[in-house]
């Protein structure tokens, strides 16, 4: 069976901008036969997310991220349909997802290393199982609960960073559905800014390319923040903490702004922030959701539940074909995406 598959062709250089000539798209074949306990399943949809980053270094940087190895095929959130199995558990027509999915039109892999999905948890939108009601759904709302620290009636103000991103778009929301009276996303152009209050209700935001971001942050926060979901790090992080109050809480989840450098996760922050943090007591701990897989099965439901309602809009950034991999992670890394950016490789 002739199949494409999308293979690392090289890796960007020391503190390096990735572009889509790091990937290559080649021809294979799979055998028709399956072994006891395979399957063959074919890709639907596949996720580009800004960790994937840290994978094209030889060091990833992170112990729980292995490298991409060059000319070995890519590989990452997806999600397919079975097309035949010679697994107990699984049968033609099952829709099902992996963390680690080749980028690839077809695969043979065992059947052990899938998770079978409920279509009607999504309303059959199958690719929110890649965002609002997967892994990335799971950060915001696992972020926010065990680190945001939100409580209703107290009147906080929250900050999200990279906002109109597939994770800060969901934690913005949740941050209004558990009770924040403020939510200020910060994202980089005027047509995300308008997403982010006509669609996804946030109350104020700001455009960090055209703004003056510390007065246009003062001006949406005059009472300061208390509660900081950051996606981005470096200098709009800097502002942020420096107008946030005493005893408040920054939810660690990314710093893409420092995924190209050569530093190490989480990058260091400059004396003057880490001086806001000492003295105004504000806590900032590394979030990671593998944590906190025990919790997943309750919060996936409430993802759900609130995807189905409509009390969370879910934004999606759509490329077809699976020639155009590399364009798009290239593409999510520099913002060009609102919401999540997925490649959809078949019906």
């Amino acid at each position: 069976m002739q199949v494409q598959r999308v293979v690392l062709s090289s890796r960007p250089g020391k503190n390096g901008v990735p572009v889509p000539e790091n990937f290559r798209l080649e021809e294979t074949t799979l055998p028709l036969d399956l072994k006891y306990g395979e399957v063959l399943v074919r890709t639907l949809y596949l996720s580009v997310d800004p960790y994937m980053r840290c994978r094209m270094n030889e060091d990833t940087g992170a112990e729980y991220l292995t490298p991409w190895q060059l000319s070995e095929c890519v590989d990452g959130g997806g999600v397919g349909v079975v097309e035949s199995s010679r697994c107990g558990a699984l049968t033609e027509g099952d829709v099902v997802t992996s963390f680690n999915w080749p980028w690839q039109t077809h695969n043979i892999v065992k059947g052990s290393v899938l998770q079978k999905l409920d279509p009607q948890l999504v309303d059959g939108r199958l690719s929110y199982f890649l965002g609002a009601v997967g892994i990335t759904g799971l950060t915001a709302l696992l972020g926010m609960r065990e680190k945001g620290h939100v409580t209703k009636g107290a009147n906080q103000t929250m900050v999200v960073s990279g906002a109109a991103g597939a994770c800060g778009s969901i934690a913005g929301q949740i941050g209004r559905l558990d009770g924040c009276v403020k939510v200020v996303g910060v994202c980089g152009s005027a047509e995300k800014c308008r997403a982010l209050v006509e669609d996804l209700g946030f109350s104020a935001a700001v455009d960090y390319r055209r703004d003056d971001v510390p007065a246009r942050l003062r001006e949406c926060c005059p009472d300061g923040v208390d509660v900081y979901f950051d996606n981005v790090g470096g200098p709009i992080s800097d502002t942020v903490i420096a107008q946030m109050n005493n005893g408040s809480h920054v939810i660690l989840c990314g710093q893409i702004s420092q995924y190209n450098k050569d530093v190490p996760y989480p990058p260091p922050l400059s004396e003057e922030t880490q001086e806001a943090l000492r003295s105004k007591s504000i806590t900032r701990e590394r979030f990671m959701v593998l944590n906190y897989m025990e919790k997943t099965e309750a919060a996936l439901l409430q993802l759900s539940q609130w995807v189905k309602s409509g009390q969370i809009k879910v934004l999606e950034t759509v490329v077809s074909g699976i020639e155009n991999m590399g364009v798009a992670f290239c593409s999510m890394m520099k913002g060009g995406n609102v919401g999540k950016q997925i490649i959809k490789l078949s019906e």
